[in-house]
């Protein structure tokens, strides 16, 4: 369900006030009124405000005072001031101070509506523009790979895309956690606001509340400014926590609140801010072990663990290493020979897919950009190449038909029962052949 949005109307005048609260309901928006300035920012220190819409003159504290004291402590909050005709000196110096909008009386609903959404709109888009010139996150080119491991994969993504309901993804490192959780965030209705990602494992304790959370100016030593938080930061669309076990305890039983109320406070105030954020979680730990170790909540993984996503590590996956050396490799025009796909298929990759796609790069600038072999690979995997190879290559009868076809077939065979855990009937179907035929095979070659 969608936060509705918080307009505070200021305005001295009785009547005026009453307008703009109807005005704000009947386009949808949830109405607050104040009837001077002081009265605006106390409605402002106690709850969530998204806009503010202020009469210039008022007794006491008037709008340009108003607003100028409002950028000191909440330097983003949209503001549109409203002047009589014969103000624009003063409507310029109200946009010199910060003010989103002006407009001018007496004005139609439709005028002010206009002016609300575009600043609206703009807030969005500075604090979008500022997300990613911190982040600088790259172009999502979607997962690669076409094994029945990674069919599965995709098939559970698209499943859980439409839902509301939190993902927990437990993976090894370098098997691309963010990456699932990228996709799920495209593939589902929140894709046109942000997605947002947060290390728990590389921020300090002392300062990864603040970044979940967001503060407010003078909450702490340093706190020069109000910062948003990364949970404000992706309403309405995806927050992902990677290694939520490397959080500290104490911050997880906040972080639960959060999950459990839908609402958020900045450290050092006492707004609460209503959330509708889709938390996705990640750990490259056995959940449950560390559960019993005392690195995860109990209640907290119960909470996150709606749905949970398993990536298999790339020693499950060989045969989705040709595609990926393709991807990686096709940024240098690069090409990988079948000597050397052979060396990669065949190594135990701890380092997943992020330690396949440095050894590519490494490899590639040996190889000059051109076709990568075996002596370009570190000395570990150049020496992978298979037996059957092998023994291939060295006999005096290399160019067999049968010797190869039966080499190629033990291979692709080991390789298949290997990426379905030694299951005969899926590893038939990957291979397009009966299971009557491939007991046959298993038998003429010695095969279990």
């Amino acid at each position: 369900m969608t936060t509705p949005i918080t307009i505070l109307a200021v305005d001295d005048e009785p009547n005026m006030r009453r307008l703009l609260e109807i005005s704000l309901r009947q386009a949808g928006y949830r109405a607050l009124s104040a009837g001077n300035g002081r009265e605006a920012m106390a409605f402002i220190q106690q709850q969530q405000i998204d806009l503010v819409v202020s009469d210039l003159h008022m007794p006491g504290m008037n709008g340009l005072q108003l607003l100028e004291t409002l950028r000191k402590e909440h330097e983003h909050l949209p503001f549109i001031m409203v002047t009589a005709q014969g103000e624009i000196k003063t409507a310029v110096a109200a946009m010199k101070l910060g003010a989103s909008d002006y407009i001018l009386r007496p004005f139609e609903l439709e005028t002010l509506e206009v002016a609300i959404d575009k600043a609206l709109t703009l807030k969005r888009i500075k604090q979008e523009n500022r997300f990613f010139k911190e982040t600088q996150q790259p172009d999502i080119t979607g997962l690669v790979g076409n094994s029945l491991a990674m069919q599965s994969l995709k098939q559970m993504i698209q499943q859980a895309a439409p839902e509301k309901a939190t993902v927990f993804i437990v993976g090894e490192t370098g098997t691309g956690k963010e990456l699932v959780a990228k996709a799920l965030h495209e593939a589902s209705p929140r894709n046109s606001a942000l997605f947002v990602a947060i290390n728990c494992a590389a921020i300090p304790a002392d300062i990864l509340e603040s970044e979940l959370f967001g503060h407010e100016k003078g909450a702490f030593t340093g706190a020069v400014k109000e910062r948003i938080g990364k949970f404000e930061l992706a309403n309405g669309g995806t927050l992902f926590l990677d290694e939520i076990t490397e959080m500290p305890i104490q911050l997880q039983s906040k972080l639960l609140r959060v999950l459990q109320e839908n609402v958020v406070e900045k450290l050092g105030g006492n707004r609460q801010v209503a959330l509708d954020v889709r938390v996705v979680a990640a750990t490259n730990r056995d959940p449950i072990q560390a559960v019993k170790e005392g690195k995860l909540r109990e209640d907290l993984y119960y909470r996150l663990n709606v749905l949970q996503l398993q990536i298999p590590p790339l020693r499950e996956r060989n045969d989705d290493i040709g595609l990926l050396s393709e991807f990686f490799l096709g940024k240098r025009q690069c090409q990988l020979s079948e000597s050397a796909r052979l060396c990669l298929q065949h190594y135990a990759w701890p380092g997943n897919v992020r330690e396949l796609e440095n050894i590519l790069e490494r490899a590639a600038i040996l190889a000059a950009n051109q076709t990568i072999q075996p002596q370009h690979l570190p000395a570990d995997i150049g020496k992978q190449l298979p037996e059957s190879s092998i023994e291939v290559a060295s006999d005096s009868n290399a160019l067999s038909i049968p010797r190869t076809t039966e080499a190629m077939e033990k291979r692709l065979i080991s390789q298949a029962l290997e990426a379905c855990q030694g299951n005969k009937t899926k590893a038939a179907k990957l291979l397009e052949i009966s299971e009557r035929s491939l007991w046959n095979k298993l038998n003429q070659y010695g095969l279990r």
